[in-house]
């Protein structure tokens, strides 16, 4: 009688279940003998022999990270005008003095929305002004963690109804985005010229926190508005940084060497000063001015698609050139 049989029987239990106990193992030790495997793959000891140790020491298992994780490319800020993309001519003063500003350019409030935005962005240049008293660079510092914040908010809110609506933006979302990222690169500028005091950080928080929750609920219900806003909060900024320049020529504000990420990111020259610095921020202020402006013009036509042609209704310059992360117009991508 056969082993397999004896010891069911001892173990009492039916031979079919005992032949399957004990013939599982050694049809696995034939299946493994038959096929080879990396030594990494199995264990050091052979399957039937637990009892006994094995002389041979377990080969380490190695694992190629670079293998398992794919390279993430270093992708840098792009600049907001088309006049600041690498690979052309690095830009000097001159260069920079004959891009189109607009200083003084005004849009005119039309309707009750405009006015109230108008008013609002008034009434917020008073605590600033008391508060910095002429100190444009700390001045800057603030505000542009604040001026980062309108274009997030924006394009989060256009993702979310692109999605919700499973229709095309229009060309919004990405220059939104573009504008957002090309705020938060000014204040990564002005903080290499300037350290912040606890104050300012500390003024910095409340000010984000509550503006950004404010935006939010605005731009829920009255995008237009929200648009004119930062429209008129934008021609503000053109006004400040002109009276930066303004200090700097009247030797109030050392115009010290630009900061190499502003040098980087603006394409200019490795010459470049504080004040080619200046210049190059408030030619994207004077293009934030007009995108936004022509956007609220816009959502008042009810004309959103960004790739229809639109006249403005109002001002009689032609609309503002908007500018992609590629170069290339975002309504055709």
């Amino acid at each position: 009688m056969s082993r397999i049989v004896i010891a069911s029987r001892i173990l009492g239990a039916p031979s079919a279940r005992a032949t399957s106990i004990l013939i599982r193992p050694a049809a696995a030790a034939i299946f493994l003998a038959h096929h080879s495997y990396p030594s990494a793959s199995l264990p050091s000891r052979s399957f039937f022999s637990a009892s006994k140790k094995s002389d041979a020491k377990p080969e380490p298992v190695v694992h190629h990270l670079k293998d398992a994780v794919p390279t993430l490319e270093e992708v840098h800020p792009e600049p907001m005008l088309p006049e600041f993309m690498p690979g052309q001519k690095r830009l000097n003063t001159q260069d920079l003095e004959k891009l189109p500003i607009g200083i003084g350019k005004h849009r005119k409030p039309e309707g009750l929305g405009d006015y109230l935005a108008f008013v609002l962005v008034k009434f917020l240049r008073v605590p600033m002004d008391l508060f910095f008293a002429g100190q444009y660079l700390h001045r800057a510092v603030t505000l542009e963690t604040v001026a980062a914040v309108p274009g997030m908010v924006a394009g989060t809110l256009r993702h979310l109804t692109s999605l919700r609506m499973m229709r095309h933006d229009g060309g919004w979302i990405s220059h939104l985005l573009h504008e957002a990222e090309n705020e938060r690169m000014h204040l990564l500028i002005w903080v290499r010229a300037l350290k912040p005091t606890l104050i300012e950080r500390m003024f910095v928080a409340a000010a984000q926190g509550i503006f950004y929750n404010a935006y939010f609920v605005l731009y829920l219900f009255f995008p237009r508005i929200a648009h004119r806003f930062v429209g008129y909060l934008e021609e503000e900024a053109v006004r400040s940084y002109t009276h930066m320049l303004a200090q700097i020529d009247n030797g109030k504000l050392p115009n010290v060497a630009a900061p190499q990420i502003a040098i980087d990111y603006y394409n200019l020259s490795q010459q470049a000063t504080l004040r080619d610095v200046v210049l190059a921020v408030r030619a994207d202020e004077a293009n934030h001015r007009d995108v936004n402006h022509h956007f609220s013009d816009r959502i008042l036509s009810k004309n959103e698609d960004l790739r229809v042609h639109h006249t403005p209704r109002i001002e009689s310059s032609k609309p503002p050139e908007i500018i992609g992360k590629s170069g290339s117009s975002p309504s055709l991508q």
